[in-house]
């Protein structure tokens, strides 16, 4: 079917028709102006229940990267194509990042905390949209961190060293700790790693005492128990969170973005240390997503960042869940 002028002319003209036309074209010419003078989208979160739990998406807006390069074991035309069949941009993916608040009974816990003052210019939004939320930082009882990549945990401490969070508790992998926190492998660690362990330590240094540290496939907070999903870093965790019939599978960085590496899951991206073992894990948590038909939640998905897997032969796809204004 073709779509010509006319029919569009003439779809224009029926919603001008409507009782809404009027309003919603005023709405839409309209500029939304942020304080920098650029335009602005609305608060990012997004609200849903898991059982008697409550869980809200914060988004902490995005970070372009290349995609030369980007993925490890694919020809660039390859990962080109499926830019293409996802109706995305061919020279940059952007990268974006969504943090969980978990609210039981009106105790709140984190998984994961964003990228604080440290990301892209066009990340940082996590602050303003967590308050946005109705949350502030003083309520946050417990921190569950993932792993140590600094767009998950450069949000415990601004780069002055301020605390954001000043009566929560953290608790991270042991072995994720175990790796980065070893004086002996940062200093035979390579020039591109160094930054990396130096800024776990800028984040944990301070705390090291406090911070509580959790084995895999132990309840790290009511209803949320630790998955080992390692080879994206020797410690990477992912979560279930469980109440009553709800299930949620916190995929955290299993994968990158979706399009990519649910249709593809052999591909390895350039951050994953392990590659092998991070496809291994990949295929192993896709799977049982699909077989259970688990809600699903990743960190560097399309905000809100959740929905459900479904298998397609050797392939997966990502099914967003449905938008409601009902939690």
């Amino acid at each position: 079917m073709s779509v010509t002028r006319r029919a569009v002319i003439a779809g224009s003209t029926l919603a001008l028709a409507t009782p809404f036309g009027e309003n919603v074209l005023a709405q839409a010419t309209t500029p939304s102006t942020a304080p920098s003078g650029g335009s602005r989208q609305a608060p990012g979160f997004y609200r849903y229940k898991v059982g008697d739990i409550e869980v809200t998406a914060i988004n902490d807006g995005f970070a372009k990267r290349p995609l030369e390069g980007f993925i490890k074991n694919a020809e660039l035309a390859q990962v080109q194509e499926a830019m293409k069949e996802a109706y995305l941009p061919a020279d940059a993916l952007a990268i974006t990042f969504t943090t969980l608040v978990l609210n039981r009974n009106g105790k709140l816990t984190l998984i994961d905390v964003g990228n604080g003052d440290l990301g892209a210019p066009t990340s940082g939004t996590w602050m303003a949209n967590f308050r946005a939320a109705g949350f502030d930082p003083s309520q946050v009882e417990t921190i569950v961190i993932s792993h140590f990549h600094g767009d998950h945990i450069n949000g415990l401490r601004l780069k002055d060293g301020t605390v954001v969070f000043p009566n929560a508790e953290v608790t991270v992998p042991a072995a994720e700790w175990a790796f980065w926190m070893d004086d002996a492998r940062m200093n035979q660690a390579p020039e591109s790693m160094k930054g990396a362990f130096q800024n776990v330590r800028r984040v944990f240094a301070p705390i090291t005492k406090d911070v509580k540290r959790f084995e895999a496939d132990k309840e790290v907070a009511p209803g949320l128990t630790a998955i080992a999903t390692p080879g994206h870093t020797p410690g990477h965790t992912s979560f279930l969170l469980s109440s009553g019939s709800g299930k949620l599978l916190v995929m955290s960085d299993v994968t990158n973005h979706p399009a990519l590496f649910v249709r593809n899951p052999d591909w390895s991206a350039i951050f994953d240390m392990d590659a092998d073992l991070a496809r291994q894990t990949r295929h192993r948590m896709l799977d049982l997503a699909a077989t259970e038909r688990a809600q699903v939640s990743f960190y560097h998905a399309p905000f809100p960042a959740t929905g459900y897997i479904a298998k397609e032969g050797s392939k997966f796809r990502l099914v967003p869940v449905q938008w409601t204004s009902a939690v």
